[in-house]
């Protein structure tokens, strides 16, 4: 086993947060993730770093890099499930299904993060008929602060609360994932929504394709809107879309940036893996130099809450690198931030200006909670855990879930406490 001083893993991708651990441990097999585990007082694992805060720190870090391979991928034999390293990239998992002719429903904006750490936060992806990334998956195998290994599958009873985890009950290893067979995908933007038709149209504007994003920064209009279609579904919007024009070229998601990292726009024809992302893959996602935030709410108030933030506008745009609307399909997961409610997500890419977005956080929360709104686990927010709680239906299984499988809190943290389980 490999054991390397944290320093080589100082900060999160974005470098607005700086791990705290002493120690990152790299094991090469099962067996020494297991000794790991068993023998720390304080341990988390460390993925693709795409976390905002410190849900992942603690005194101790686990690298599952030595144990993730796109080799280890298993189609089963009736293609339609398939096992993964749960350290993989989406990306790689989608390289490794191309030869099979596979696909997976969705994918988040970014290829570059990890199955695990997706899932355990409920990251999504967007379409008014698309669950979540951890709605996929069908089974789980963890091993759990006594070293034991832990395998749960779709059904068992367990089962909805092991999923979106949040790293509370153990270091995941293998996922197995839903596949469907493989599809193309039309990508095509428009320009300048009005912000009345988006309010008078808001459901069908998001329904106009298979996968839609809107983003903003909440000036006259909706800056542009991204229409997904399956080239296997209803035709795409050609032309006009209430009022949005179709873009004359490519677009980046945030205004004036260079649009090379994009996935490929204007109507063309391609993989679902090349047009689902916002971003390809080899190249940095997003802008890199930023903080993010996002908040679900019933899709019901999504226009009172686009009101709210417009009324805070003159507060948002100076921090604001853009914000992007999707939806989310209802789910079943115990803390998923969909559960029992079919959801828009607000988010929020920030400037790196940490206190003075925390700052504005204050009275955008105050604005967004009242109308139901969950915090996605991996971005920043403020809301603690007496706030989040009542949101879950399911919150107190779950911290019963998390005292029987690490009942010596070695997978707990400072921010769990705080934002999830309290006490």
């Amino acid at each position: 086993m490999i054991e390397v001083p944290v320093a080589l893993s100082t900060t999160n991708w974005a470098g607005n947060y700086t791990y705290w651990a002493r120690t990152l441990h790299r094991p090469q097999s099962l067996e020494q993730l297991q000794e790991v585990v068993s023998a720390g007082a304080r341990v988390k694992v460390l993925g693709s770093r795409h976390s905002f805060t410190g849900i992942v720190d603690s005194a101790e870090l686990v690298s599952l890099e030595a144990m993730t391979s796109p080799d280890s991928v298993v189609v089963a034999p009736d293609r339609r499930t398939v096992t993964v390293d749960a350290g993989l990239t989406y990306g790689e998992v989608a390289a490794a299904l191309q030869p099979h002719g596979l696909a997976l429903h969705n994918l988040a904006s970014l290829p570059h993060i990890s199955v695990a750490g997706a899932v355990a936060t409920a990251t999504h992806g967007s379409g008014v008929g698309n669950g979540n990334l951890a709605t996929a998956v069908a089974a789980l195998e963890l091993v759990t602060s006594a070293g034991e290994v832990v395998r749960a599958a779709r059904g068992d009873a367990d089962f909805d609360g092991m999923v979106v985890g949040l790293g509370a009950l153990g270091a995941v290893t293998r996922v197995t994932l839903d596949v469907e067979p493989a599809f193309e995908v039309r990508q095509q933007v428009f320009d300048h929504l009005p912000w009345t038709a988006l309010f008078e149209h808001f459901d069908e504007v998001v329904s106009c394709g298979y996968s839609v994003s809107l983003f903003t920064l909440f000036g006259g209009d909706v800056d542009m809107v991204w229409v997904k279609s399956r080239t296997d579904a209803a035709a795409p919007p050609e032309g006009e879309l209430f009022g949005a024009v179709a873009a004359d070229g490519e677009r980046h998601p945030i205004p004036g940036i260079d649009p090379s990292p994009t996935t490929p726009q204007l109507g063309s024809a391609g993989p679902w893996s090349d047009r689902l992302p916002h971003f390809r893959m080899g190249f940095t996602p997003s802008n890199g130099d930023e903080i993010q935030s996002e908040y679900l709410l019933p899709r019901a108030h999504a226009v009172p809450a686009l009101e709210a933030l417009r009324a805070l506008a003159d507060r948002i745009r100076p921090l604001l690198q853009t914000c992007e609307i999707r939806t989310v399909a209802a789910d079943r997961l115990w803390l998923s931030t969909a559960h029992e409610q079919d959801s828009v997500a607000l988010h929020f890419t920030w400037v790196q200006a940490q206190s003075a977005v925390e700052e504005l956080l204050v009275d955008l929360e105050a604005a967004l909670l009242p109308l139901g709104a969950r915090p996605h686990w991996g971005k920043v927010f403020l809301a603690d855990a007496g706030t989040l709680a009542p949101r879950y239906p399911r919150h107190a299984d779950f911290a019963d879930l998390v005292q029987r499988l690490d009942p010596r809190r070695a997978f707990g943290n400072a921010w769990l406490e705080r934002h999830v389980l309290g006490g």
